[in-house]
């Protein structure tokens, strides 16, 4: 079967050692596809901080280009883990910043071509987990389906992850229709969840954040499917903030709730999502979106990038390893026993 077209590739490696990492610009989307080159690793720290790159898995990929860009300007092992630290610091909720960062410099090199080496294979293994991903969600997925922010190819070096099974059935010229939250403040669902699934050739159907839960009761909905941003060892779930609230309706209406992602997503080192560090951005994205401003001055603003879903409210966590059903802590033992 015929594969659906997809956006571009969010970052890709130009040239060899010496050459640099090309970011394409989520910011513009889909108004305008422009990359943005990054030749140093401040530059991948602010693509990252400015949400430039996104999505889990793939700043992970970034951040594994990053810290080559860094080798070639640290002359000892420590300078390098300064570096990385740096680098991770970009945002602290997504655990694959920091695993990306701690996997290249297990390497004990600065030398840039064996960082390159393991960059392109950081690369490679996330897109080979997406289509794992995709065919572990094909079995799942219901349709009408809904899904929250953007967990597709511009957040994946790959397909995606809570999109990459709705992109299977494409493949296999299935019927997936979907619903798509416009993921407020930043609008990730409406500016690029929805052109990725209408370029794909998707069913897709936008509607605000605050539908959602009355959308799930009208029985429209079949399956809500995420991504994740960091993921607990008893199943405690770190998604763009709203993610919580859909699950709370999916519960009470008897929707499975899906979570996709990545290995690379667990962090075992955190018991719950009590100790998840989340991520608090510039009041400016609630009050003067897209540089608008909306709200009245001289207010106060709390603006969470993510919010926790306890693992009692998931149905299933679907990564490229197999299925972990109403997860718990020896459930994701069990799939994080094989190594990552």
């Amino acid at each position: 079967m015929a594969a659906p077209k997809l956006p571009p590739p969010g970052v890709r490696w130009t040239g060899g050692p010496r050459g640099f990492l090309k970011v394409l610009d989520q910011t513009l989307l889909p108004a305008r596809v422009r990359w943005r080159s990054c030749r140093h690793p401040r530059d991948v720290f602010d693509a990252i901080r400015r949400l430039q790159v996104r999505g889990a898995p793939l700043i992970g990929v970034a951040a594994a280009y990053g810290m080559v860009l860094a080798a070639r300007r640290c002359r000892t092992q420590r300078e390098l883990e300064k570096a990385g630290a740096r680098l991770a610091s970009a945002r602290p909720t997504a655990v694959n910043l920091a695993w990306a960062v701690k996997r290249m410099l297990s390497l004990q090199t600065l030398d840039p071509r064996a960082l390159l080496v393991e960059a392109l294979r950081v690369h490679a293994e996330d897109r080979s987990a997406c289509e794992r991903i995709g065919r572990y969600a094909l079995l799942l997925l219901r349709e009408p389906v809904l899904t929250h922010c953007n967990a597709g190819s511009l957040a994946t070096g790959g397909a995606g992850t809570a999109l990459a099974g709705i992109y299977e059935a494409a493949a296999r010229r299935r019927k997936m229709w979907v619903f798509a939250t416009e993921t407020r403040p930043l609008f990730q669902g409406a500016r690029l969840t929805a052109w990725e699934l209408s370029r794909a050739g998707v069913d897709v159907t936008l509607l605000v954040d605050g539908a959602a839960a009355g959308l799930i009761a009208s029985g429209r909905v079949r399956s809500v499917i995420v991504g994740a941003d960091r993921i607990a060892a008893n199943g405690d779930v770190a998604n763009k903030v709203g993610t919580y609230a859909l699950a709370l309706a999916a519960k009470a209406h008897n929707v499975p709730f899906y979570v996709a992602a990545p290995v690379s997503t667990f962090d075992p080192a955190t018991p719950t999502g009590k100790g998840i560090r989340i991520e608090q951005r510039d009041a400016r994205e609630v009050t003067a979106p897209a540089g608008r401003r909306v709200a009245a001055t001289g207010i106060g603003v709390w603006n969470p990038a993510f919010d926790v879903t306890p693992a009692r409210l998931v149905t299933a966590i679907i990564t490229e390893k197999g299925v972990v059903k109403r997860p718990t802590r020896e459930g994701v033992a069990r799939l994080l026993g094989g190594g990552k």
